[in-house]
């Protein structure tokens, strides 16, 4: 009898919120201020300006989706993130430094490699289409060359053959007569040849000092202690003696020029 009764006034008491809140409802709403109707329409126009801030946004939304494509494909990034994970192994540190800082590294490293890149597309290409003075299209032509120029001088001519070959294109005259995304396709290559390089000469120092460390634990018969355990000191004061940091970074942005 006690659940029932429990059950009954429940019921008895949402009934009651339910008819005061319809009852009160219509009043609640002729106090509300009135809610603007927007509706959006396709119809035609005789004035470019109602088109043209739509399609600039449109350009933007589309710019925005493929920047991190963009970033990683066409600038520095490629080589400086496997880079600093190829050094992160070598030292056998797990997960430090976090992935956070060496994306963040990376991208401000590429930020500050690409700047004259990044000058030169804004002196030609956006400023001048801005003030009106180039079209669209040759605003995207004067763009494109910096960047072209940019990756042209990382690809190795190998891979830009390679790449040619594929796409079935006639035998280029000279780099003007490549087609954008076959360069973008080479120098992706390049950068991931380039980055696998470094980071092997990288591993061998850390690489002889685990040897070293593993045939001294195993001499004096402490097989039961990783190498790595002990390595790690080592390689860590190895890597602050020789300011690796400094060093690296140095390399890796004279390596660009």
């Amino acid at each position: 009898m006690r659940r029932y009764d429990i059950y009954k006034k429940c019921f008895g008491i949402f009934l009651v919120v339910s008819v005061c809140f319809f009852v009160s409802a219509p009043v609640l709403a002729a106090n509300l201020p009135p809610l603007p109707n927007i509706t959006v329409s396709v119809g035609e126009t005789d004035n470019p300006e109602n088109v043209s801030v739509l399609l600039q946004v449109m350009f933007l939304l589309t710019i925005l989706s493929l920047a991190p494509s963009i970033v990683v494909m066409m600038t520095s990034f490629t080589r400086l993130a496997i880079v600093f994970s190829l050094v992160r192994h070598a030292l056998g540190t797990q997960q430090m430094p976090p992935n956070q800082i060496l994306i963040s590294l990376s991208l401000l490293l590429t930020f500050f490699l690409m700047t004259p890149v990044f000058n030169e597309v804004n002196s030609m290409a956006l400023q001048p289409y801005l003030a009106e003075e180039i079209s669209q299209d040759a605003a995207m032509d004067r763009a494109v060359k910096p960047l072209r120029a940019f990756m042209l001088k990382q690809t190795r001519k190998k891979d830009l053959s390679l790449f040619v070959d594929i796409s079935g294109s006639s035998k280029p005259q000279n780099y003007d007569d490549i087609s954008t995304i076959v360069i973008m396709s080479a120098f992706v290559i390049s950068e991931l040849k380039t980055a696998f390089q470094i980071g092997f000469v990288i591993y061998i120092p850390f690489l002889v000092i685990d040897m070293v460390v593993a045939s001294v634990l195993l001499s004096m018969g402490m097989m039961m202690l990783p190498p790595i355990i002990v390595s790690l000191p080592f390689k860590l004061m190895l890597f602050v003696l020789i300011d690796g940091w400094n060093l690296m970074v140095g390399s890796m942005i004279k390596s660009f020029l």
